[in-house]
């Protein structure tokens, strides 16, 4: 008995399906998680003691074009310049200092420019990193947390984001952790 085509491919479709090594894997990162764990990572490169924070910035095709961390400028040496919080002036702080992880990620860009590219920050941007990432041409910020929310910078942030038409999000990541197992390979 001849059978067509199409009986054939209903019969294989109720059996179990065979991994002869030619199926690709189903249980990979999606790019956001993917993108928040460079910059997860990025962060893990900080030297300051209380706030470490990572970005990456991804253009329209998927493809990384800037990471950076906070840290000290260059040539400012990491042990010379403070990296407290609180003293009796703020030049006694780390504020004065500190490079934000937007501002790294924006100069150690390998792109011509950041028109239309996403950015994913571990922490939602203060006024100064907006201001930079809206004259950068950045469409859209992606964050994890937001947890400066009702201070005055933040709030900045998120007026001048609107007036630009730039949406933020907060990511929500399905799995709590990414483990980067050294051993594994």
């Amino acid at each position: 008995m001849k059978r067509s085509f199409r009986d054939m491919e209903q019969q294989n479709s109720q059996r179990a399906p065979i991994n002869d090594g030619n199926r690709k894997r189903e249980d990979i990162l999606e790019s956001a998680q993917y993108f928040m764990g460079v910059a997860l990572l990025a962060a893990q490169r900080s030297r300051d003691p209380s706030t470490q924070v990572g970005a990456c910035i991804v253009n329209e095709e998927k493809k990384i074009v800037g990471v950076g961390y906070n840290g000290m400028p260059n040539g400012c040496g990491d042990d010379t310049l403070p990296w407290r919080r609180s003293g009796d002036s703020p030049v006694e702080t780390k504020y004065f200092y500190v490079c934000h992880a937007e501002l790294n990620a924006i100069m150690n860009k390998n792109s011509a420019d950041l028109k239309g590219c996403t950015i994913y920050v571990t922490l939602f941007p203060c006024n100064e990193c907006s201001k930079l990432l809206i004259q950068a041409g950045i469409k859209n910020v992606i964050y994890l947390s937001d947890k400066y929310h009702d201070d005055e910078k933040t709030v900045a942030s998120r007026r001048m984001l609107d007036l630009a038409g730039i949406p933020y999000q907060q990511l929500k990541p399905k799995e709590p952790q990414l483990v980067i197992d050294f051993s594994s390979n």
